[in-house]
């Protein structure tokens, strides 16, 4: 994992719930002191997918450790729906007119790699980090 807090690692795990109707996201991320962020530093969020059945979209819920809570909605996805992106229709706790970005690049069956930006009022999105994620080999 790369960004703007430096080198770290992430772990993910996703879960189907209530019927299958939702996936649950639990995430965690670390970066360890190091130049570029001296003191280092633990990130958990959790999450959840849904489709919304009257506008056609998927949806993105995330609650982070910081307080933030963003809502995104699915904007585009390839035809080949290897790439979906996802932008923010609403964040709580930051100031006014900050965006968020979700681009998911699914690789193969095992892998995908998730650039995560944000963009500033009337400022255009900046990578923020990007993370290759690898199924964990089950036992």
């Amino acid at each position: 994992m790369t960004g703007q807090p430096g080198n770290g690692t992430a772990e993910r795990e996703y879960l189907f719930i209530l019927n299958e109707q939702f996936i649950h996201i639990v995430n965690r991320s670390s970066y360890p002191p190091q130049a570029k962020n001296p003191k280092g530093e633990t990130h958990k969020d959790i999450g959840f997918f849904s489709y919304d059945k009257s506008a056609k979209k998927f949806m993105l819920r995330q609650f982070h450790i910081e307080g933030f809570v963003n809502q995104f909605a699915s904007q585009t996805i390839a035809e080949d729906g290897r790439t979906i992106v996802f932008v923010t229709t609403a964040i709580e706790n930051i100031a006014a007119g900050w965006r968020a970005r979700e681009i998911y690049r699914i690789l193969n069956d095992n892998e995908f790699i998730e650039t995560f930006a944000l963009a500033q009022p009337d400022h255009e999105f900046e990578t923020y980090s990007e993370i290759h994620f690898r199924r964990k080999k089950q036992p």
